[in-house]
């Protein structure tokens, strides 16, 4: 028997039920509708149970309450089809499992109620506006004569003035839930059961009123089928939904609203009307659910005004704050700046902080971007806690927040190291704990207005004179906030590049600094695309034979008007822009073309390798190693041939998708080489975790040896912690032939420097150390070139 999946459960549960139904209307047999009805019943409340053992829903409590409603509900019917119901026992006793059964419902529907609608009044009052005209109604029609009915004990003659009561309430909360919730199917389904329930409560009332308890076995059809609906709810995969906060805005009266809402607002007064001799207990009915009435109409226009000045305080809200730290974003904080700069205090200044975390980027690469939000919000809320109730806080980007303060200079510094302090403290983040700095650019409102006044001001003999003639020399020199804003932006780029976690305060040459980068990264994004650039190669030496056995590619630019610019200049420019990834896609491009040509010409041997330098960034790509693997295969270079340069702050500040880019990279067989060691001296302890297979000393060591014990000490445990890791040491640098000997003696067998040549062309290269022979080098004694 093929098995029916759970999503389809409810299907045939409904069907079922559906098929019981007719089974109880068309079988004229007791035992049959007995076995129909009672199958139904206690089906529903199991299937209840099964639907959360499923599902899960939460809250879960009204589920149980409504299965335990559907048991009780099952044995009060039972019982009822089989006691005198006028008299004795048999009166009440059915009566001691629906009530409760009813209250169970009346809990679990406001279970729902509450989870679903929160504190959106409109809809408990629109719900509460049906259930006290509908109560009125089942009051004065259904209730007041079934309680009235004589000849019975007063204990069923009570029992039976209830349940219209009872359905007025049913009616109320089933409103409410109409009115405050999305419907899905479990939840149609639900109200579906409601509705039949109520359908079958008002048809015993009829008979109630002539004072009838018990009636055609017809009566009973309407609640057959509710326990079906509900049984299907609660197998429905939407039963959990029904229990999660999704209530509708606040709304106005819809069309089909007021066809509901309407008839139960005119009952009070259409029923004063109506009925001709009304008695003492009807006309205090009346008045009470007519001022009832009017009550809730008032305090549903209330809710309106207050749930719609609620709405736009959100809005607004919402419009001028971060949505994950709560801070005012930065259209806000410029209006409160500009408020400050407008109310200027004598001996205070405006000072302005603009804060970029430091390292972010590597908790959002490593633990992801749930927590870097963690991380943000932790920040936002130290700054609060840190900063004066005064000051201006904002959140202007990623990982960028602003500060405004009016202080005077001293309490203005003192912040700032406050500042720096309190982000220094770890960060207790659920996953694990992350450490994070901040570099911090400050400006303040005089400096930088003295700024744009030397700005606006012309040069030469007559610049007092001309400022004086012209009428907009003052409002020139009026700083606004967004000068602040990017004056601090500036200074925070001085203080990361002083070394991050520190403060910098603006300085104008700071300005004219971002000016030449800004030329500078236009100027090489031309360069790039009018061939300005080139390669230039130094030979790489083995020291005991003196023979050329590699080199490395550096990158040279000739500029048309300034001529050649350095490295050190346009390299850390393209990185803070991107276009290094697109520069050095370039450079290795061109570095292993001119690699196969030389070694097509027999210009290098075999064994020769040479060196190509990968920024930070262009590591973090996880692009590099399949785009070095398409170029090797392209030019028909074997990896051996190649040595990627990186430099050593890689290790130092850990990423996971660095690591996993050098790993693919020593896959593919290229050798891994760090550039400038020693400059963070630090990272020795690093190289163990890496697959490096070089390091390369850097220049500033090897000037000082022969005269400076420090420098000779640091290249000696270079070479002994690179012998040891069986790592192969260049020495970068070598000028002469001393620190060449003594660096041969040291340990370290390859040499760079102007001993052997300084960085020249590719075809300048070629005619001076064309044919080297190549070099043999014992097995073990170099990984450089290890597959």
């Amino acid at each position: 028997m093929p098995h029916k999946s759970p999503t389809q459960a409810w299907r045939v549960f409904l069907a079922g039920g559906l098929v019981a139904a007719a089974l109880y209307a068309f079988v004229p047999n007791p035992i049959v509708s007995g076995l129909a009805f009672s199958a139904v019943g206690l089906g529903a409340g199991v299937a209840i149970v099964l639907g959360i053992r499923r599902y899960r829903p939460r809250p879960s409590w009204p589920w149980r309450l409504l299965s335990a409603a559907c048991f009780l509900f099952l044995a009060g019917a039972l019982l009822r089809t089989m006691l005198d119901q006028h008299s004795g026992l048999g009166g009440v006793l059915p009566d001691c499992f629906t009530i409760p059964g009813y209250l169970c419902m009346f809990l679990a529907l406001g279970g729902f109620l509450r989870a679903r609608v929160g504190d959106k009044r409109h809809a408990v009052i629109d719900g509460l506006l049906i259930g006290v005209g509908v109560t009125i109604m089942f009051t004065m029609f259904f209730a007041v004569p079934a309680a009235s009915i004589s000849g019975r004990e007063a204990a069923v003659s009570a029992l039976a003035g209830v349940y219209p009561l009872l359905d007025g309430i049913l009616v109320l909360l089933v409103a409410n839930l109409a009115f405050a919730t999305r419907r899905g199917p479990a939840f149609t389904m639900l109200l579906g059961c409601m509705a039949l329930l109520l359908t079958g409560d008002v048809a015993y009332a009829i008979i109630g009123t002539e004072g009838e308890l018990v009636g055609s076995p017809l009566l009973d059809l309407p609640f057959l089928l509710g326990f079906t609906l509900i049984g299907a709810s609660g197998l429905h995969p939407s039963m959990a939904d029904i229990g999660r906060q999704a209530s509708l805005p606040i709304q106005a009266w819809s069309a089909r609203r007021l066809l509901l809402i309407a008839p139960a607002l005119a009952v009070p007064f259409v029923l004063g009307v109506l009925i001709e001799q009304p008695t003492a207990f009807d006309r205090i009915l009346l008045a009470v659910g007519g001022a009832a009435i009017v009550a809730l109409l008032l305090a549903r226009a209330v809710s309106a005004v207050r749930g719609y000045a609620a709405a736009q305080h959100r809005y607004e809200h919402q419009a001028t704050h971060d949505s994950l730290t709560g801070l005012a974003n930065r259209s806000l904080w410029f209006t409160e700046v500009r408020q400050l700069l407008a109310h200027p205090i004598e001996g205070q200044e405006v000072w302005v902080y603009f804060l970029d975390l430091d390292g972010f980027k590597y908790v959002n690469d490593s633990r992801g971007h749930m927590a870097g939000d963690q991380v943000i919000a932790e920040v936002a809320g130290r700054l609060r806690a840190c900063a004066p109730a005064a000051a201006q806080i904002a959140r202007i980007g990623g990982d960028e927040f602003v500060v405004a303060y009016r202080a005077s200079r001293e309490d203005a510094l003192t912040l700032a190291e406050v500042i720096l302090q309190t982000m220094r403290q770890t960060l207790r983040m659920p996953a694990a704990d992350v450490v994070v700095s901040v570099s911090i650019g400050i400006s303040s409102s005089t400096r930088s207005a003295a700024t744009r006044a030397e700005t606006a001001s012309p040069t030469g003999e007559n610049a007092g004179d001309d400022a004086a003639e012209r009428p907009g020399a003052d409002a020139a020199a009026t700083v606004t906030a967004e000068d602040l804003l990017r004056d601090a932006d500036t200074a925070m780029y001085q203080a990361k590049a002083n070394g991050r976690d520190g403060w910098v305060i603006f300085d104008p040459v700071m300005r004219d600094r971002v000016r030449e980068r800004i030329d500078i990264d236009l100027a090489l994004r031309e360069a790039m695309a009018l061939g300005q650039l080139h390669l230039a190669f130094q030979p790489v030496a083995h020291m005991p034979s003196g023979q050329i056995v590699g080199a490395e590619a550096l990158l040279r630019w000739t500029h048309p008007e300034r001529g050649l610019i350095g490295p050190a200049t346009f390299i850390p420019v393209a990185e803070e822009s991107g276009l290094i990834i697109e520069l050095g896609r370039w450079v290795m491009h061109e570095s292993l073309w001119q690699l196969a040509q030389w070694r097509a010409e027999g210009v290098v041997a075999e064994s020769f390798w040479l060196s190509i330098n990968v920024s930070p960034r262009q590591l973090r790509d996880a692009r590099l190693p399949g785009e070095v693997g398409a170029a090797l295969r392209e030019y028909g270079l074997p990896a051996s041939a190649v040595a990627i340069e990186l430099t050593e702050s890689v290790m130092i500040e850990p990423s996971g998708a660095v690591d996993q880019t050098l790993r693919a990279l020593r896959e593919l067989g290229v050798s891994l080489v760090v550039d400038d060691f020693g400059t963070g001296f630090s990272a020795l302890g690093y190289l163990r975790n890496y697959p490096v297979t070089g390091v390369k000393i850097d220049k500033s060591f090897v000037v000082g040896l022969g005269h400076n014990p420090e420098d000779e000490a640091i290249v000696r445990a270079v070479a002994a912690m690179s012998e040891a890791l069986q790592l192969t040491v260049v020495a970068e640098g070598v000028q002469d032939e001393a620190q060449r000997d003594l660096l041969s003696r040291i340990g370290v067998s390859y040499g760079q420097g102007w001993l052997w040549g300084h960085a020249v062309s590719a075809g300048d290269f070629a005619r001076r150390w064309s044919v080297a022979p190549p070099v043999r080098i014992q097995a073990g004694a170099s990984r450089l070139n290890a597959q």
